[in-house]
């Protein structure tokens, strides 16, 4: 055993540097495919290369880590893939900014030439994160570390598209989309951030053709109108039924366009009569659809109105806003304006509003990917912690929408598509290249890029070198458990889901644990734009990144979103200091009492006391895994932290002290045996959750017996201590 003075002051910078270098230097991370243990397998949700480590990634990646942790000391071989994402439009947007400020764009640079800044932007801030991540102690194994746009995970990304295209899964087609006018490019929902804002409900009437009366809509989106192909009402709304089969006369254009009848309408909003612009509206589009109403896209890809508009053509969405509105006005037919409340949808890179516009884009056939996926969870294959949440995954399935694939970016996996300039010719290969079968000339291939969540979706696979039958993929696949926030339920989990079922024929896991978000102290959102975000990197340089950890899943329910308080790290740190000092009093009693033989104490020479704490700490250990299996971690390390604090530290330590001083008690040997068992199997238990102070307090106490806590035995409970 090393002197206590080893362990001198509770310096956690000091120590968790050291054992993080002394982790990676000894591989303790990685562990090779081996059919005689049992695998036990997470892949770490990929953060963007231009990410900056938050709260959610520090709550994230802390509950994978003592998962793996606790499963490393129970004997499994262990795997914690990590990896990066592209995030395509996120990063595109920092190297066009970039580029800015040296009076350039993308355009004067070339595709090209672009995107070599972009590699050399990634290769300069892409590692950041994951430096910052081993900061909170996580054992990825970082040898196999991934990046969603490496060699591996592009011939997956290939495979798939190509599979899918051949099942008549992916096609072509003009849909409605969220589109970016700054950045150009159709975006996912969960690009989209929508913000309540005080804006106006313009009523309009429209003139009856044929008739002298009129029929008055009501929009938040007056620039549309010259879009509209038709005006709706509720087909159950008595006011309006005589007027359903009739057209009017939409002003701002020449045409004539129809009223017609949908449940769409909702009879209370406005006046109960709607227009119809199918190009620029989600709900309008789905109507056109149903009624087979023509789609007008009245405006250019940078927001500006296009010769379809008519007078407006060439005019800023907003001034043709205000255009409008002054020519309703001037025709008599502006009946008045209210203020009103709703939420505007902006693009989550640069914050410009979203404009929903029917482009030419690829889509994901979802229906008969989603029923497997439903079934999977239904049947349990794949389970939800906590339960409640796998109905949120459902309702998405059962009410899904074709997937829009493609971007407009130059950042990201280019769609394997070619075509023949020549003769039309579309060619879909796994190849980086095609000629035209027909004529014979070299084809062009689609400029855009695919979806970031396409190639995420493929991550438990991919990144074990799928579509290839490698050693990896045929032990650690299927993964067991994925970690991740209910935020992105509908967007990255249900997508793992049926891309694992339709490519491997297995679900890409078998448990889901899913977290909250972690609020500040008012239980507030952490974000920029309120300022209230708190740097994890400031917190771990200040505490420790045990403080942290322990912090944030101390009384963490799955699910649940938490607070985070700067007086409860204190307390975290306090706990650390207690756990330290404890051990260095148990070292220093060693020391001194080298002559005791307390090795071989038998059960006999036991008193009440010692049977007492080392029955508790036997019941601790079943206890603490019978939570930590049920995945209610922040319960299982409560009663940790109850069991170290009070009884032992406040109750036994004290209880002993006079044994211990006394050199003629002969109870002396056994106090010692008890209180080295009893640290041992309270530091197993805690280190998980604490690994840096629990290995340093082991290792020394252990000495030169055992490299690592990491790979020590897990306590098992014991008949013979109750």
């Amino acid at each position: 055993m090393a002197d206590f003075e080893d362990l001198g002051k509770y310096d956690p910078a000091a120590i968790e540097q050291k054992w993080y270098k002394f982790w990676e230097d000894h591989d303790v991370f990685h562990d090779e495919p081996d059919p005689s243990k049992e695998p036990y397998s997470i892949v770490l949700p990929p953060p963007n290369v231009t990410g900056q480590l938050h709260m959610g990634h520090a709550l994230d990646n802390t509950l994978q880590d003592i998962l793996i942790r606790y499963k490393r000391m129970q004997g499994y071989n262990v795997l914690w893939l990590p990896g990066k994402d592209h995030a395509g439009i996120a990063t595109q947007v920092k190297v066009e900014k970039q580029i800015a400020e040296e009076g350039l764009n993308k355009y004067d640079l070339g595709r090209e030439k672009f995107l070599e800044r972009v590699w050399q932007w990634k290769e300069k801030f892409g590692n950041r994160i994951g430096l910052q991540i081993r900061r909170l102690g996580s054992s990825c194994d970082w040898k196999r570390e991934r990046f969603t746009m490496d060699d591996v995970c592009a011939r997956a990304v290939r495979e798939v598209f190509v599979s899918l295209y051949e099942k008549g899964l992916i096609y072509q087609g003009f849909r409605i989309t969220n589109w970016c006018p700054r950045c150009q490019t159709a975006l996912s929902d969960i690009e989209v951030e929508h913000e309540d804002e005080v804006g106006h409900l313009w009523y309009f009437n429209y003139p009856i053709v044929g008739e002298d009366g009129y029929i008055e809509i009501a929009t938040t989106r007056p620039e549309t109108i010259p879009g509209d192909t038709a005006v709706a009402v509720n087909p159950e709304d008595k006011r309006y039924a005589h007027l359903v089969g009739k057209k009017v006369n939409l002003p701002t254009t020449d045409r004539e366009i129809p009223i017609i009848a949908d449940d769409y309408v909702d009879m209370d909003y406005g006046t109960g009569c709607v227009k119809i612009t199918p190009a620029h509206d989600p709900n309008d589009f789905e109507v056109g659809q149903r009624h087979d109403l023509p789609t007008i896209v009245i405006m250019n890809k940078d927001g500006t109105m296009n010769e379809k508009a008519g007078r407006y053509s060439g005019m800023d969405r907003y001034e043709a806003r205000k255009a409008i509105i002054e020519d309703f006005k001037k025709a008599g037919l502006l009946v008045k304006i209210e203020e009103t409340k709703h939420a505007v949808g902006h693009c989550s890179r640069c914050k410009t509003v979203v404009e929903p516009m029917t482009t030419k884009q690829w889509f994901v056939k979802m229906k008969p990917l989603a029923g497997p996926a439903m079934e999977a969870v239904t049947s349990g294959k794949t389970k939800f912690v906590p339960e409640r949440f796998s109905k949120t995954y459902i309702q998405w399935l059962e009410n899904i929408h074709d997937w829009c694939i493609s971007r407009q970016l130059w950042w990201g996996h280019q769609i394997p598509a070619f075509y023949c300039d020549d003769c039309g010719e579309l060619v879909v290969t796994k190849e980086n290249s095609a000629v035209c079968p027909k004529c014979g000339k070299p084809m062009r291939q689609d400029p855009d890029t695919l979806d970031t969540w396409f190639s995420s979706a493929l991550w438990p696979f991919s990144t074990l070198g799928w579509p290839d039958k490698t050693e990896e993929m045929d032990y650690f696949y299927p993964t067991n458990t994925l970690v991740t926030g209910y935020d992105i339920i509908p967007f990255w989990v249900m997508r793992m889901m049926f891309s694992g079922l339709e490519h491997t024929g297995q679900v890409p896991f078998d448990t889901v644990l899913i977290h909250g978000l972690v609020r500040d102290s008012q239980g507030r959102k952490m974000s920029k734009s309120l300022g209230n975000g708190i740097d994890p990197l400031e917190v771990i340089d200040k505490y420790g990144a045990d403080a942290l950890r322990l912090t944030l899943v101390t009384g963490n329910a799955p699910g649940n979103d938490m607070r985070f308080y700067w007086e409860r790290v204190e307390a975290s740190r306090n706990f650390a200091n207690k756990v330290w000092n404890a051990s260095r009093f148990i070292m220093m009693n060693f020391d001194q009492n080298e002559d005791v033989d307390y090795e071989n104490v038998t059960a006999d020479e036991l008193t009440q006391a010692d049977k007492w704490i080392l029955s508790k700490v036997n019941t601790l250990a079943k206890d603490v895994t019978v939570l930590m299996d049920s995945f209610d971690l922040g319960i299982a390390v409560q009663k940790i932290y109850d069991f170290i604090w009070e009884e032992f530290c406040d109750w036994y330590i004290e209880m002993v002290k006079p044994r211990l001083y006394n050199d003629a008690d002969e109870t002396k040997a056994a106090a010692l045996y008890t209180l080295k068992t009893v640290l041992i199997d309270a530091l197993k238990l805690l280190h998980p959750y604490m690994p840096f102070i629990t290995e340093e307090i082991y290792c020394t106490l252990m000495g030169d017996e055992e490299i690592s806590i990491m790979v020590s035995e897990w306590p098992k409970y014991k008949e013979s201590r109750n």
